[in-house]
C-alpha cells in the first residue's frame, strides 16, 4: 500500500491531518518521536518484503510447498487475520456496501491472486536477486497506467525513465552465461508479468482507498482472494507432511511477516510520514534480496547484475521523481 499513497495527485493529506489532530506539528519531542517511529516501521517493512524472496526459495525447497500451496495459504492466512483486524478497528465501518464488492473483487485479482501466483510461480523459476531487483518496475509500471488513465501527466523525462527500466529488466535476461539464459528468462516473465498486474491494482485501488479505509480495504481483497484460493490451488498439495522444520519455519515467516506483519507495519508508517519518503524506502529490497541471495543461497551477483540494476534505478530516478514546477 505503500506505492498507493504515492500515485501521482495524492499528496497524502490524511497523514497531515492526523499530525494535526494529535498536536504534533511542532518540532517537539513528540513530533520527532512519531517520525522516528514511522522511518523505524518502514525500515522493518522493507526488511519483511525484501527477505519475503528468500523464505519463499527455503519453503519451496526438500519437498515443501509449491508455489500455488504458498499463495494458497498466504491468501487465506492473509483474510482471516486481517479481516479479523480490521473488524476490531473498525466493527460496523468494515461493511463497505454492495457498490464497492466489484471493484474490490477486481482488485483482489490484480493485487492478490494473479499478483502471488505469477510472482511465487516465476520466482522458483528464477532467483533471489532478480525478483528482488524486478519488483522496482511497480512504480514504473504504475506511472505509465496512471498516465493512461490520465491520473499522471506524461512527460517526457519520465517516457526515458520507462525505456531505461525496461531496458534494464531485458538486459538482464542476457546473463552473461548463456544457458543462465533459458533457464530463468521464463521465470523473469513471470515475475514482471506479476509487477505489471500490481501496478494495475496500484491505479485502480487509488480512488478506492479515498473513500475506504486502508486496512478495510485490504481486508476485503484478502476476503475475495481466499475464495478464488482454492481453485488457484487446483491439483497441488497443500500440506507436505514430510518436508523438514526449515520450510514449515519459512512458510510461517512469508505468512506473519510478509503477509500481515508488513502490511500493517506499512499503514502505521503512512499515518506519520509522507507518502514520498515512504516511496524513496521501496527501493532497499533488491538490495536486502540480492544480498540475502548472496549470503544463504551462494547466488552470485554478476557485473550483468550491477549493470541492470543501475539501469532500473536510474529510470525510476527519472519516473519518480518530482516534476518541475509549471
Amino acid at each position: 500500500l505503500s506505492v498507493v499513497n504515492e500515485l501521482p495527485g495524492n499528496d497524502n493529506r490524511e497523514c497531515d491531518s492526523v499530525l494535526l489532530s494529535s498536536g504534533m506539528t511542532d518540532a517537539g519531542d513528540d513530533s520527532r518521536r512519531e517520525l522516528r517511529r514511522g522511518h523505524a516501521a518502514l525500515i522493518a517493512t522493507q526488511l519483511c518484503f525484501g527477505l519475503f524472496p528468500l523464505f519463499s526459495m527455503w519453503a519451496f525447497a526438500d519437498g515443501g510447498f509449491a508455489p500455488r500451496a504458498v499463495a494458497f495459504w498466504r491468501m487465506t492466512f492473509g483474510a482471516v487475520v486481517l479481516g479479523l483486524i480490521a473488524w476490531g478497528r473498525y466493527r460496523g465501518r468494515a461493511w463497505v456496501g454492495v457498490r464497492e464488492l466489484p471493484v474490490l473483487f477486481l482488485l483482489s485479482l490484480l493485487g492478490v491472486t494473479f499478483n502471488q501466483v505469477f510472482y511465487l510461480t516465476g520466482l522458483e523459476r528464477s532467483t533471489v536477486s532478480n525478483a528482488g531487483l524486478l519488483m522496482c518496475l511497480i512504480p514504473v509500471f504504475t506511472f505509465v497506467i496512471a498516465g493512461l488513465f490520465r491520473q499522471e501527466r506524461f512527460q517526457t523525462m519520465r517516457a526515458v525513465g520507462v525505456a531505461l527500466s525496461l531496458g534494464g529488466a531485458v538486459f538482464w535476461w542476457w546473463q552473461e552465461r548463456p544457458d543462465l539464459v533459458d533457464e530463468y528468462a521464463f521465470g523473469n516473465l513471470l515475475i514482471a508479468i506479476n509487477t505489471l498486474a500490481y501496478a494495475a491494482y496500484l491505479v485502480i485501488s487509488r480512488p478506492v482507498v479515498q473513500r475506504i479505509p486502508p486496512l478495510v480495504a485490504l481486508a476485503w481483497i484478502y476476503f475475495f482472494a481466499a475464495l478464488t484460493a482454492p481453485l488457484m490451488a487446483t491439483g497441488v498439495d497443500l500440506w507436505p507432511g514430510e518436508a523438514p522444520l526449515r520450510v514449515w519455519l519459512s512458510m510461517a515467516y512469508v505468512l506473519v511477516f510478509a503477509t500481515v506483519i508488513a502490511y500493517l507495519l506499512n499503514i502505521y508508517a503512512l499515518r506519520r510520514l509522507r507518502a514520498s519518503t515512504a516511496a524513496v524506502y521501496i527501493y532497499v529490497q533488491p538490495l536486502i534480496a540480492g544480498s540475502s541471495g548472496a549470503l544463504f543461497r551462494d547466488e552470485e551477483l554478476t557485473p550483468v547484475f550491477f549493470g541492470a540494476s543501475t539501469l532500473i534505478f536510474a529510470g525510476i530516478y527519472l519516473v519518480s521523481r518530482k516534476p518541475p514546477a509549471g
